[in-house]
């Protein structure tokens, strides 16, 4: 009995993940078929023209990227902060720190769309920011916080304890113990978390939608108030719904293949950070 539950979980785990793989092959073969029509030298060095009929995606890269670096700023500090006081500061399996770990799973799972609206409420009706990217940036870099911080702190646990309290023993004060001992044998979680999260980021419409994006008239912010970006999430989002001409579908299949790819990039390289991170964690 015990060997065909084993045996029905794996080909239910099996065909799971087949099917998955079979999904994203089929999802990556359109967007490059569809798409590669479109990609060219010109596409990705030009502005859009003719409301995305003609044209590139110049600015709709600039200000993607510049969203995505502004919540790297934004989340990094917060993420290593949260980690280490998750998994080394507070006692472990103290209250405070079920407390704090039960916060950070509930901020993961918080639909996108509130922190929209929260946004919106905070940066431009309170604030009176209007549209701005730095108010975008700091949205996404909410949501990558909780991603990062769990990899970090879920690091911090599996190291050595007796390691950590040698060195307390020796008399190095907190901050030099994470300095020369936690961050070092950590920071390869903390980047495998980050770059999923911006990964993630990088690809969300609705918080850039309410207070950071614009489908047409900018470029490169040059301040904080009523700044927008052009950004890709939201340039595909507006093609698909308001397009009907031909030149005008070919790219919006280009754009959606140039975000698959950036989104991609961050994911890829996590995985060689996530199988450091393994392997250290079986040599510790």
């Amino acid at each position: 009995m015990k060997k065909a539950l084993q045996l029905l979980s794996a080909l239910t785990t099996g065909s799971a993940a087949a099917g998955v793989l079979l999904l994203a092959g089929a999802l990556a073969f359109v967007l490059i078929t569809r798409g590669s029509a479109a990609i060219s030298p010109a596409f990705l060095t030009q502005e859009t023209r003719e409301a995305g009929a003609s044209g590139g995606i110049l600015w709709q890269i600039a200000g993607t990227l510049i969203l995505v670096a502004t919540a790297a700023l934004v989340a990094l500090p917060f993420a290593t902060a949260l980690g280490i006081t998750r998994a080394w500061l507070l006692p472990p399996q103290s209250r405070p720190a079920r407390v704090l770990g039960f916060i950070l799973q509930l901020l993961n799972a918080v639909p996108s769309i509130l922190l929209g609206i929260l946004g919106l409420i905070l940066f431009t009706g309170m604030l009176g920011w209007g549209k701005s990217w730095l108010a975008g940036g700091v949205l996404l870099g909410i949501m990558i916080v909780p991603t990062a911080a769990v990899m970090l702190a879920n690091r911090i646990e599996s190291l050595p304890r007796g390691q950590l309290d040698a060195a307390a023993g020796l008399g190095l004060r907190r901050g030099h113990i994470i300095r020369s001992i936690i961050l070092p044998q950590s920071a390869a979680a903390l980047l495998s978390g980050m770059l999923l999260g911006l990964a993630r980021a990088a690809g969300e419409t609705a918080p850039i939608l309410f207070v950071a994006a614009v489908f047409s008239g900018a470029t490169i912010p040059t301040g904080i108030h009523e700044q927008p970006v052009l950004a890709l999430p939201y340039h595909i989002f507006v093609l698909a719904q308001d397009s009907f001409q031909e030149a005008s579908r070919t790219n919006l299949w280009g754009a959606a293949l140039v975000l698959v790819t950036l989104v991609s990039l961050p994911a890829l390289a996590a995985i060689p950070m996530r199988h450091k991170l393994h392997n250290a964690a079986d040599h510790a």
